[in-house]
């Protein structure tokens, strides 16, 4: 089995690609322990001294370590992988909760922006998650309120140097262009 490696935009998370799927369905975002016990991929990457969060996507995992080096958590990070798929274990377990949504808060909106915010989902679904997926991460829509749209990043998003380009320049031009009533983005 040869993993491949990409560097991402946060220099503190690496992205590697198995070469199959990972996960089906919505992508899950483990950033402890105890969460990562849904999933024994991300529990076997939890117990690697330095690493902080474990991103589970369609055909990717992105990892994120603290301050330790690359290059002494690498092999340890990549051998998890491989005996992961090669053991046939389950990537997340048999009875797992689903995707708990972040901080267990509901989307909120005003029920006559409800168009709006359709516009905004689907913009995201096909213009701005794909290539954030490129990059290692994820983004989920959270609110719309009087102009401003609420958004979540996860994997190799969350706590990126460069994620507030991305909202900013990217994400909020995006929306003002296509929807009107949009003003800016905020991350949550």
């Amino acid at each position: 089995m040869f993993i491949q490696t990409e560097a991402t935009p946060n220099p503190a998370t690496l992205k590697f690609l198995p070469g199959r799927d990972v996960l089906v369905g919505e992508p899950r975002d483990f950033r402890n322990t105890e969460a990562a016990a849904a999933s024994p991929l991300a529990t076997g990457l939890f117990a690697i001294s330095g690493v902080t969060g474990v991103f589970l996507g369609s055909d990717f995992i992105s990892v994120t370590k603290d301050d330790t080096n690359w290059a002494h958590i690498k092999p340890a990070i990549l051998g998890v992988i491989m005996d992961h798929f090669l053991s046939g274990k389950p990537v997340i377990a048999e009875g797992a909760a689903p995707a708990a949504d972040f901080d267990e808060v509901e989307e909120f909106f005003e029920s006559e922006d409800s168009e709006t915010v359709e516009v905004i989902k689907e913009l995201l679904a096909t213009r701005v998650r794909p290539a954030v997926a490129m990059d290692g991460g994820d983004i989920i829509f959270k609110g719309f309120k009087e102009g401003t749209v609420f958004l979540h990043m996860q994997g190799a998003c969350s706590g990126c140097p460069s994620s507030t380009a991305t909202l900013k320049s990217g994400i909020e031009n995006l929306l003002r262009h296509f929807v009107p009533g949009v003003e800016s983005v905020q991350q949550v």
